[in-house]
Parts: C-alpha cells; structure tokens; sequence
C-alpha cells in the first residue's frame, strides 16, 4: 500500500466502512454493501472501489472476491480525503416536512455541512421530539451517508436526535460563531462571519420562521441574528444557501 498526493482517487464508486471492516492490507465489506457492489452496481473482481474509513482516510481497493454476503478487496492506496472541510458547521434546521427535510441533509451534506441537529420550534409541522423515531433516523442517516459518498467527502456528518430549541441553546459553547437566520435581522453573513475560523452553528427556521422570542433566545445565548437579503427564501433553500457562503467565506470553495 502506498500514500498518494492529493486528489480524488480515480475510482467512481465509495463506502464508508467501520474500522473492523480492515484487516491489515484487506478490507471485507458486508452483505448489505456486497448487494449494493455485486447486484445493483455490479462490479466484478478486479475492478477497483473507493473505501472511506470515516477519518479522514481514502483508500483505493482492488476487489479480490465479490459475494452475496461479501465482497474483499486489496489496499493498493491511501491518502486524505480531499473533499472534507477544515471548516465545521452544526446546522441546527427546524423539523420540516419529509422531503425538505430530506433535502436539506442531502444537498448540506454534500455542501460540507459536518453536524445536523433537528430541532422542534414553536412553528414546526412536528411539535414532539418522541415523534421522530429511531427508523426515521436511520432514513436520515442513510441519505446523509449516501451524499456523504457521492460528493467525496471524508466523514459522514453526525445526525443527533430531535431535540427542543431551548435544549439547543445550552450547547452552543465553543462555537466560534453562532448565527440565527431571520428576515427582520439586520446584520449580514458576511459582517457576522469576521472572526469565525473553524467552528460554526446555523440555526435556521421552519416554514413560518422563528419566532421574535426563539431568535431572542438564541441571541441570548452568544447568538447574532442575520437577514439573508430581502428575497423571501424557502426554508429548505435559506440552510443550503446560507451553509455554502459560510464555506465560501471561510475559504471551503477554493
């Protein structure tokens, strides 16, 4: 095995896998991922894949066998992943309906976005967190790793549990900035971005926005409040649009 300079590897398909799917220079992948190589994408022995082990890490891999309930491959290369961002944001997005929702993970995961906190809000078509279970996670989580996949990133970004907006005040602690989107803010992204250099937390709203009391909350917590301009964003367009300036302004687009 040998290290690479920077760049993607030259392999069309990636997984992220577990560090227990390596062994030595051989990596197993399991029968979920072995339907996906030998059924779906129908890659045969020989061909070569990418595996992401959710460090930072790329590895092009020469599949040796390729199962039903497995498929080996051959380590011939390891470098960084390229396509994952030095900078961090904690997208905090207030419950939507599925498919915005849905597509706001999706389309911030490929943007660079590394956390995603759903949150319940006083406008929220979901008003309990109980109501968001462990399936509806686990849907989540795969749209996030399959985007996480697809855009060349080097980790999959943390899905949390639905948590209250008052619950999400009390960890914002170490943020270098926290920004709350809001149509009667006055401030802009950019002024609100000086002196941010790693560490971010997005709070955007729900389809009728925060209320002038969440937005005080979260101000009131470290918080600054910022317009973004005076077209009316739809909530799912205001987190995809918002989280990739931050990028560019931190220098993530290069």
């Amino acid at each position: 095995m040998k290290k690479e300079p920077q760049g993607h590897l030259q392999t069309k398909h990636r997984f992220f896998v577990n560090e227990n799917n390596f062994d030595g220079e051989m990596v197993v992948l399991g029968k979920g991922q072995a339907h996906q190589i030998r059924d779906v994408l129908r890659i045969k022995p020989g061909e070569h894949i990418t595996v992401l082990n959710n460090q930072g890490w790329e590895y092009e891999v020469a599949l040796t066998a390729v199962k039903k309930d497995k498929v080996v491959g051959r380590i011939v290369k390891k470098q960084r992943a390229e396509g994952e961002p030095t900078v961090e944001i904690t997208l905090y997005q207030s419950l939507l309906k599925r498919e915005k929702f849905e597509w706001v993970l999706q389309k911030c995961t490929e943007i660079g976005v590394s956390r995603f906190v759903p949150v319940i809000t006083q406008r929220c078509v979901v008003r309990k967190a109980d109501t968001v279970g462990a399936m509806k996670l686990v849907r989540w989580q795969r749209i996030i790793t399959e985007a996480a996949e697809q855009s060349g990133r080097g980790k999959v970004p943390i899905l949390t549990e639905a948590i209250s907006l008052k619950n999400a005040t009390a960890q914002l602690d170490g943020f270098d900035r926290v920004l709350i989107a809001s149509p009667q803010a006055g401030g802009n992204l950019r002024n609100c971005l000086q002196g941010s250099k790693a560490t971010v937390g997005l709070f955007i709203g729900p389809e009728g926005g925060f209320t002038e009391q969440e937005v005080q909350l979260v101000c009131a917590n470290g918080g600054l409040a910022l317009s973004l301009g005076k077209r009316i964003l739809r909530t799912e367009t205001a987190a995809v649009a918002t989280a990739s300036v931050i990028m560019y302004e931190l220098g993530q687009m290069e």
